[in-house]
């Protein structure tokens, strides 16, 4: 689809461009300062070397912990489709920028993430994959779904029905982030229920419905002006590192 700066079209380039329905007039895209998203981020990051530790130290045994490491996996969600839905995003190669690194840290992360889940649940240490893999899952579905067409669209109900069986958090996890992401292109009331629902999918495997809790926190934080700077690459590298962290303490003490 060609940009078009018309009235009723939303002003992008290449492909990206699309038509908004009337309540997109009353409903804009989601703006969020960059600082603020970048502080959930961190936070999202710290809570998650917390829960990791919990399960792989303690086996989950440590209380009010697990219960709140359920809001992680949506906030990084969240902040993820909200990058995704950024102006230009898909024309300025975001998307393959997101995929390449996502893929590269992922398969870092690989070797520790197994091991570990090996110590912890004894059978099938390797599956599911990481996290970022599922992360990867999201942006490439998103990719086809913005390129458009109805091949690439089979493909994606295709790709979400196979590759989501082999990520964390499955297809809830997915379904989770692409709620995030209609909500952040178009954050009206019937987008939000969308969100609501993908996130209570993930009580399916969290055994609770605490990572509804993230909602109505991402809701408010996002109305604050947090001025946190950007480490590019940092929370890529947090991610094995962690885990190799983790790790080293479970042969030493544990």
């Amino acid at each position: 689809m060609k940009g078009v700066a018309t009235a009723g079209v939303k002003a992008t380039s290449g492909t990206e461009a699309i038509a908004l329905a009337p309540d997109d007039a009353i409903h804009p895209p989601l703006v969020i300062a960059d600082g603020t998203l970048e502080a959930l981020k961190w936070a999202a990051a710290l809570l998650m070397v917390v829960d990791h530790s919990n399960k792989f130290l303690y086996g989950e045994k440590l209380p009010v912990i697990f219960q709140v490491g359920r809001i992680v996996m949506p906030i990084f969600g969240f902040v993820l489709a909200y990058n995704l839905t950024r102006p230009g995003a898909y024309v300025r190669g975001v998307y393959s920028r997101m995929m390449y690194r996502l893929a590269f840290w992922g398969l870092a992360a690989t070797p520790m993430y197994i091991i570990l889940n090996g110590m912890y649940v004894k059978a099938s240490a390797w599956w599911p994959f990481n996290i970022l893999f599922m992360l990867l899952l999201v942006v490439a579905l998103v990719q086809l779904i913005e390129q458009g067409g109805a091949k690439r669209l089979v493909a994606a109900v295709a790709l979400f029905l196979v590759a989501g069986a082999f990520v964390e958090f499955l297809w809830f996890g997915v379904a989770c982030c692409l709620g995030a992401l209609a909500y952040c292109r178009e954050p009206s009331y019937k987008r939000l229920l969308l969100w609501i629902l993908g996130t209570l999918s993930l009580s399916v495997v969290n055994g609770n419905a605490w990572a509804l809790a993230s909602i109505p926190l991402l809701l408010c934080v996002t109305k604050l002006n947090v001025r946190v700077p950007r480490w590019r690459w940092a929370f890529y590298v947090l991610y094995p590192v962690h885990l190799l962290a983790i790790l080293i303490v479970k042969l030493q003490w544990f």
